[in-house]
Formats: structure tokens, sequence, C-alpha cells
């Protein structure tokens, strides 16, 4: 997952601040959620709350800003594709980050520790969070690509 990270770096970092930061909150994610299900010793209070903090934060920035912003962007550009793909793939994000804001509401305080099923639910939602990142990068692929041209030549 954190090579998928790097890797989006490296196509669209600098392409919008935002973006960028996006990104690198996107990596300290990715971190966090290594070093909290990396052995079940990792699995201490603090290391929950800061991994629940970090997600929280990650999918707020997404649906406030990161999307309105590709979406505004693709509107200002006409672009039909890129709007049309939005409306495919938000849906799917949007459940994704029900399930991550669930997650939060049960685990932000470090209480889920003591569940016997934390190590599943942390396995499910990683797969998760990787199907979310190939589908953000994918909007952002499709909308650089289409709106990089037009602003090159204006």
């Amino acid at each position: 997952m954190l090579e998928s990270c790097r890797n989006a770096q490296e196509r669209w970092g600098g392409v919008h601040l935002l973006i960028d930061r996006w990104l690198q909150e996107r990596h300290a994610l990715i971190n966090a959620f290594d070093g909290l299900h990396g052995s079940a010793e990792a699995a201490t209070r603090p290391a929950l709350q800061k991994f629940c903090e970090i997600l929280l934060d990650y999918v707020s920035a997404g649906h406030f800003e990161i999307y309105e912003q590709l979406l505004n962007e693709a509107e200002a550009f006409g672009d039909k594709r890129g709007l049309d793909l939005a409306r495919q793939i938000y849906p799917r994000i949007e459940t994704i980050t029900q399930v991550a804001v669930a997650f939060n509401d049960r685990c932000d305080k470090g209480d889920c520790l003591e569940n016997p099923g934390l190590p599943e639910e942390l396995k499910h939602l990683g797969q998760l969070l990787h199907e979310r990142f190939e589908l953000e990068d994918c909007l952002i692929e499709v909308l650089h690509t289409a709106h990089k041209e037009p602003a090159a030549t204006a």
C-alpha cells in the first residue's frame, strides 16, 4: 500500500498544493495503519487514537476539499468524462468513508483494543482504504490529464 502512495506522489506531486498535502496525509495514514496493523503489540491505545485521528482527517479532506476542487475544475473545463467518472466512483468512496467513520466512532478513544475481532476489522479496513486510494488515484489521473493540456495552452 505504501508503494502505491509513493507512486501517486510521483505522478501528481506539484499539480496542486491541496493534492500534494492530501497525498502526504495519505502517506501518514498508511504509516499509522502499518504501525497499528503490524503486530498485536503495536496496537496500543495511543497508536490507535493517532490512526483514528489521521483517518478522519484524511477522509474529511477528501470529501470537503479535494473532491470539491476536482469537480469544480472539471466543471470549469467542461469535462464531461471527468464528471461522469466522478459520478461513478463517488458512491463507492462514500461507502468506504462510512466504514472509516464508523471505525473511528468505535475506536477513537482506543476502547476497541479489547475487541478480539480488531485484527480482522483492521485487515478489512486496510483493504477498503487500498480500494479507495486506487479510486482516488483514478479520479485525479483522469481530471489532471484532461486539464493539464488545456491549462498549458491557455
